[in-house]
């Protein structure tokens, strides 16, 4: 009798697969990657391109757009000759990693305790320009300020005083 011999049944070659597999994982890789470096840079990416700020705000990560920020905002009533006067004091920060430039115009606005704007006031900031972390303080004052005022916001004005 005649044996025949056996015939393995030949693998396929793994090189194909292993490129294909390759492939994948950095295709998931770069994605992974642009996906933190836009998370990671968010507030650099909002200064270069201001239309991101919505779409990081509507994913829960609030951005500044500006890069220039308040901080540290407080205010006194004190009294001065008689009258009541409202002081307002804080920082100007450059939240962003490159030199930007300051507004021209920071709006203080007082609110009743609806939320009702009751008086507002312009100032300009004594910055022009701010470094990467810098900061800048402000003072600003106004005089017989509405009793029914509630609420401080300060904020950077879109149009001039």
């Amino acid at each position: 009798m005649r044996r025949f011999p056996a015939y393995r049944r030949r693998a396929p070659p793994l090189g194909p697969k292993l490129a294909v597999v390759a492939g994948w994982v950095g295709l998931i890789a770069v994605v992974l990657l642009i996906a933190v470096s836009a998370v990671r840079y968010r507030q650099d990416i909002a200064v270069i391109w201001p239309q991101s700020a919505g779409v990081y705000s509507s994913l829960g990560l609030p951005v500044n757009a500006s890069g220039i920020d308040f901080r540290q905002v407080d205010y006194k009533r004190e009294s001065e000759d008689g009258q009541i006067v409202l002081a307002v004091t804080g920082m100007i920060v450059n939240a962003g990693g490159r030199e930007l430039p300051v507004p021209q115009t920071v709006r203080v606005t007082l609110s009743d305790a609806s939320k009702r704007e009751l008086y507002h006031w312009n100032f300009k900031p004594t910055a022009t320009v701010l470094k990467p972390g810098q900061s800048v303080p402000f003072t600003t004052r106004f005089s017989s300020p509405p009793a029914a005022a509630r609420h401080l916001e300060v904020r950077f004005a879109k149009d001039g005083p």
